[in-house]
């Protein structure tokens, strides 16, 4: 366990919180390096901990007998085990690392007891699971009315503002199956975003060149949640 300093989290929801409750929290709070293709969700199984991201990029994806497919992305914006927020212990959801850095972890229990102590931190955690809601509601809209050129557009936005980085580690393969589709109908979506000047693609790499250009095609799914989870932590 560590003792940390409010304005050393990196964390937006941590940040945001009032110190008595951050306070509340710290003594609790382990820091956790997330590696690449860790899970620290498992489906239907009770969650031991919850993890506020402060580094790196945590998928949260629906696993079913036809494959896998991303439903929701969590980064330095928010926490991994919302359902501890809303009362339950599991979900049917997986949580895997898809972008290295790290985290700070705090047992189930300990959640719980700091939540059950403090209306003010209940609205705090109870407003981005708001937001995250709003979120995969977008990701259901993108999935049934754009083609794969403009999910991908959105998909990259979204990684983009989590990973923080020029150039983000990201395969065809794992973009394939964030966005429920074939590789080859990613290396099409990549060919043309490439062309139209908008990505550079390169040895498992995608670097944004032009994030007008990407919201552009990705139209209204990207955005609104956005800004929602903006008026939600502001809020606070």
């Amino acid at each position: 366990m560590i003792q940390l300093r409010q304005s050393d989290s990196r964390n937006r929801l941590l940040g945001a919180l009032a110190p008595e409750d951050f306070t509340r929290l710290a003594p609790a709070l382990e820091r956790l390096p997330l590696h690449l293709q860790d899970t620290l969700i498992r489906a239907h199984e009770p969650l031991s901990h919850a993890y506020f991201i402060e580094t790196g990029l945590v998928s949260l994806v629906a696993a079913t007998e036809g494959g896998r497919i991303e439903i929701g992305l969590v980064g330095q914006e928010g926490l991994a085990g919302v359902p501890l927020v809303l009362g339950t212990d599991r979900a049917p959801v997986l949580g895997i690392v898809q972008g290295g850095g790290e985290a700070l972890r705090i047992p189930a229990t300990a959640l719980r007891e700091a939540l059950q102590a403090s209306p003010s931190l209940r609205g705090v955690l109870g407003r981005y699971a708001l937001s995250l809601m709003i979120q995969m509601g977008y990701t259901v809209y993108a999935s049934a009315e754009l083609n794969v050129e403009a999910r991908l557009a959105r998909w990259i936005l979204m990684t983009h503002d989590r990973l923080n980085a020029e150039a983000m580690p990201l395969t065809q393969e794992f973009m394939a199956m964030m966005l429920g589709v074939r590789r080859t109908g990613v290396t099409a979506a990549l060919y043309v975003l490439t062309g139209a000047g908008m990505v550079r693609a390169s040895e498992g790499r995608i670097t944004v060149l032009d994030r007008d250009k990407l919201k552009d095609l990705a139209g209204d799914t990207y955005g609104p949640a956005e800004a929602e989870y903006e008026r939600l932590l502001a809020e606070a």
